[in-house]
């Protein structure tokens, strides 16, 4: 096997024609035939480039309105012989076929098509066949064969093939990349499959097997810690946030900035973007969450929460970014500010702090919305639905002998959605939508309630607004014993929310009358691990 292959002859079919010309033209120039399809081949055409029809190769033409062009042993010969092989070289002399040194080809739209929310027959049609079938090919045969699928690889074809050919690790490297996109294209038609299935028969049980597959959108400096690699690879779900967001300032995003982001951003879109929000976020848990009469407003009362723990933390807002806000912002170190736009003053307020990253989603994700959750665990993959489940004042059962009031029930529902997005054991203590104490990822309940009480408490000395005139709580899972509600009582909450479910549910009830506690039960658990 010869480390250098010269390009002779080269078989293009692309969707994304973005710079195919040129390539193209600048492929003949360097003495290399050209063969093509459909689309493509006529461009080419257009462009006066010499270029032979597929049709040539094949002695067919394209058929069932394209489907059906590519899927020919001519074809497939030339990417798959062996060139040192005696018998394939024989094989491809007895039935006329020809070597194809370099493949370029990209895939029809499908990611593109089905999250511009196309019906299902549009969906079905951009599944490409020949096209995957071809890289495949190509990329096994990577010792004779480079294959290219994204237009940011032809100059460094053009280069290779200038200096004598492509050598074995480039065409290795190419390979790679090409089975990395099959992979991830039919992980995001397999998965668009499932969801459709989820919603048309909700009786059948859980895909056979998932794939999960996505781009690398960004390299970064290391992972969670500095011996650890890193990389933001972007799958075809196209769900507004940390994907779609611009960067428009700011150093390099990291490992925990994006992980830390992504939790922000989903948490402040739990609010209705026509009223305020600002959430807070340091390791993925919110110290502090407000909903407020304008967003300048609703960042104060987040901040006033923790705000030792929003230092180098990430402030998200449901909607743009005013100049207020941004002034009032930048009076403390923060690492990341991500909302769905902002005007061109708080830019401008932004711009001064050269190493503050602002990041423009361009909309907020829809809370509700269907989606699939993963992690990795040893040998394998643990998947579920997306945690989307809310509840309304409709939603919940008032369990006590006291019902709360107007203003306990705004905040106990404010509270509940606070706490779909902290760690277990998550307790939350709130008051006119603003939280006031966050108990986090504690092995018990109790310990959680202890720590929002501290919280608050210390809040109270910060910033001399006492929490233990009323506030409200929210436990993501249900109270197992009386103490952590008791807890809470003691600290000076008046309502409760809570899944309810326990076999000691009526103690807990119990418990609740008798602080003159009102509570209600939801029905919904929200652990978050």
């Amino acid at each position: 096997m010869p480390d250098k292959i010269a390009v002779k002859r080269a078989l293009i079919s692309v969707s994304d024609k973005t710079g195919i010309v040129d390539f193209a033209e600048k492929l003949i120039a360097q003495g290399v035939e050209l063969v093509s399809t459909g689309g493509t081949a006529k461009l080419l055409s257009e462009a006066d480039l010499a270029c032979r029809d597929i049709s040539e190769l094949t002695g067919l033409p394209e058929m069932m309105d394209g489907r059906v062009k590519t899927l020919h042993p001519n074809v497939h010969g030339g990417l798959l012989a062996v060139r040192d092989n005696a018998d394939h070289r024989a094989t491809m002399q007895t039935y006329n076929m020809v070597e194809i040194d370099l493949l370029v080809v990209n895939l029809y739209p499908f990611e593109t098509t089905v999250s511009a929310a196309g019906d299902y027959a549009d969906g079905i049609e951009n599944i490409d066949i020949g096209g995957p079938a071809m890289i495949r090919a190509a990329a096994k045969n990577h010792a004779y064969v480079a294959v290219v699928i994204e237009p940011q690889d032809y100059e460094t074809v053009l280069a290779a093939n200038a200096a004598g050919g492509t050598d074995y690790a480039l065409r290795q490297r190419l390979a790679q990349k090409a089975y990395g996109r099959t992979a991830a294209y039919d992980a995001a038609i397999s998965n668009w499959m499932a969801d459709i299935l989820a919603v048309e028969q909700p009786a059948i049980e859980l895909p056979t097997w998932r794939a999960f597959g996505g781009r690398l959108q960004q390299g970064l400096r290391y992972g969670e810690n500095p011996h650890q690699k890193a990389g933001f690879y972007v799958g075809g779900a196209g769900r507004i946030g940390i994907t779609t967001a611009h960067q428009i300032q700011g150093k390099e995003l990291s490992y925990n900035n994006i992980n830390d982001t992504d939790a922000a951003y989903e948490l402040v879109a739990e609010f209705d973007p026509i009223q305020p929000a600002c959430a807070i976020i340091k390791h993925t848990n919110p110290c502090g969450v407000a909903i407020g009469k304008t967003l300048p407003d609703a960042f104060a009362k987040a901040l006033k929460c923790d705000p030792t723990s929003a230092f180098g933390g990430i402030i998200a807002l449901n909607q743009k970014l005013d100049e207020a806000t941004a002034r009032a912002i930048v009076e403390i170190f923060v690492e990341v500010i991500i909302a769905p736009d902002a005007d061109q003053a708080a830019q401008a307020v932004i711009a001064k702090k050269k190493n503050l990253r602002l990041l423009l989603a361009g909309g907020l994700p829809d809370p509700s919305a269907a989606g699939i959750a993963f992690k990795q665990v040893a040998g394998g993959l643990l998947m579920q639905t997306r945690d989307n489940g809310r509840v309304s004042a409709d939603d919940v059962t008032c369990v006590t002998q006291r019902q709360p009031d107007v203003r306990e029930l705004d905040d106990l529902l404010f509270a509940w959605r606070v706490a779909k997005h902290v760690k277990s054991n998550a307790i939350i203590y709130a008051r006119d939508g603003t939280t006031l104490g966050i108990g986090a990822g504690q092995m018990n309940r109790l310990d959680s309630s202890r720590t929002a009480a501290h919280k608050a408490q210390k809040r109270d000395k910060e910033t001399d607004n006492r929490a233990d005139t009323g506030f409200v709580l929210a436990s993501d899972a249900f109270f197992p014993f009386a103490d952590g509600l008791l807890a809470a009582t003691d600290a000076g909450a008046t309502a409760a929310i809570q899944p309810g479910g326990s076999i000691r549910d009526d103690e807990v009830i119990a418990a609740a009358d008798k602080a003159g506690l009102a509570m209600v039960f939801t029905g919904m658990r929200h652990f978050r691990h």
